[in-house]
């Protein structure tokens, strides 16, 4: 079985939440303890660090990991989804799986799987579970794929769990306030494990202070720390300051648990995260004269930082002057109310609306619609690359493009750019 072959069935046989949304979401834990057994209980054969939330909880797993990295551990690093190839999930010192295990791993074991019929999301926790003890990481930062409490991932006894935030996020299956959401993601504290919360609210904080006074678990609240934040930090976005004061007290457990890690470790972690871990797609430049930036935030509580940040390329900032148009490449997928996101959309803006290459997909001829009913100067097109095409040929040198609105439409523009690149040697070559 090839590499390719391993992920066609992954994808055909297992129901993935990454294409079809809820149809893939299975309740319960029972498969994973099965798949669990079956696999002679990996995780134990490791530390871990668990890591729940709505927003930021990538940003945190991958700086703790670069973090823990940056001070000699073998670390090994589960997160979701990919934007690019599906071994982005699963990293060891910030180097994806290697498509071999992923093959041989598949083949090996589709007989096992074939009765127990599990989603995609509780094999692949599986798959990173054992690779990691074969492998022998030091630590493992697992990151919660939905909720917490019926996630696959919840089956670890971590030394630290961490929740970043909570807002309005798979009300479906997760719930429909913010109190009943925090119960679920409040589900990964362990008995007597310490936790560490981002930010709360009214609605959100007793929940996660019962929860862990019931578990005679330690809780710290991220928000009412005082920390020196770091003075580079690689990842840009007003949102990241956040998740550096969740980080930098989560590194104070960690320490009082015996992980070594100095000053000089969190200030190379904070510097070099995305070149540590391979970390793409928040608030990412990828170009300038125009400005190309990225970012996969979607979320109704990420939504404001991003509509902030927008505005503020229309202003003066640090003696630069506002860019001189702003160009946004926009696209959704069909479970989220995009509503508000839209309202709040600068509407000096010119917007390239578009939809991702995914079933999720919102279609364009919707969301041109709804752009429209809030006032922004739209136009549709089919897919990611026409609309990112269109905004780099009517760009002038001073302008600041961006691209988002789903981790999809992001994957999109990052394929896209490649490919790109790769005519672009392949053109070079062919000149020699």
């Amino acid at each position: 079985m090839t590499y390719q072959e391993a992920i066609d069935y992954l994808y055909a046989r297992t129901p993935a939440f990454h294409n079809i949304g809820a149809g893939a979401y299975k309740e319960g834990l029972s498969n994973t303890w099965a798949l669990d057994e079956h696999f002679g209980h990996p995780h134990r054969f490791y530390r871990t660090i668990h890591v729940a939330g709505t927003n930021g909880k990538g940003s945190c797993s991958h700086t703790l990991a670069a973090i823990l990295q940056a001070a000699g551990y073998r670390v090994g690093l589960y997160t979701s989804p990919h934007l690019l190839d599906f071994s982005e999930r699963i990293r060891i010192n910030g180097k994806p799986i290697s498509h071999d295990y992923v093959a041989h791993f598949v083949e090996r074991e589709r007989s096992f799987f074939k009765p127990l019929n599990p989603s995609f999301f509780e094999v692949t926790t599986a798959l990173a579970f054992r690779y990691f003890a074969d492998e022998k990481v030091d630590v493992a930062v697992v990151e919660v794929g939905l909720g917490g409490r019926l996630d696959c991932t919840n089956i670890i006894r971590p030394d630290l769990s961490i929740i970043t935030n909570i807002s309005l996020e798979h009300t479906a299956f997760l719930g429909d306030t913010l109190a009943k959401i925090a119960n679920e993601k409040a589900g990964i504290i362990k008995e007597g494990v310490p936790v560490v919360v981002g930010e709360t609210n009214d609605e959100t904080h007793p929940v996660f202070l019962s929860k862990a006074r019931e578990m005679c678990s330690p809780i710290r609240f991220a928000e009412k720390e005082k920390h020196t934040l770091p003075e580079v930090m690689q990842l840009k976005g007003t949102f990241q300051t956040n998740n550096a004061r969740t980080i930098l007290t989560a590194v104070d457990v960690l320490r009082s648990q015996g992980y070594t890690l100095s000053d000089e470790h969190i200030k190379e972690g904070f510097a070099h995260v995305c070149d540590l871990t391979g970390l793409k797609g928040r608030w990412q430049k990828l170009q300038e004269h125009p400005t190309v930036v990225c970012d996969i935030g979607h979320n109704p509580g990420c939504m404001p930082f991003i509509t902030e940040q927008l505005k503020r390329q229309l202003q003066p900032q640090a003696q630069l002057p506002p860019c001189a148009a702003l160009r946004v490449v926009l696209g959704f997928v069909n479970d989220k109310d995009i509503r508000p996101a839209l309202n709040a959309m600068p509407t000096e803006g010119i917007y390239y609306l578009t939809q991702p290459s995914v079933t999720r997909a919102l279609p364009s001829e919707m969301l041109y619609y709804m752009a429209r009913c809030y006032g922004l100067n739209a136009t549709r097109f089919s897919t990611v690359t026409e609309a990112y095409h269109a905004a780099l040929s009517d760009a002038s040198a001073d302008d600041f493009i961006f691209v988002g609105g789903s981790n999809f439409v992001v994957a999109d523009l990052l394929k896209e750019i490649d490919k790109c690149a790769e005519n672009q040697i392949k053109g070079e070559k062919g000149k020699v």
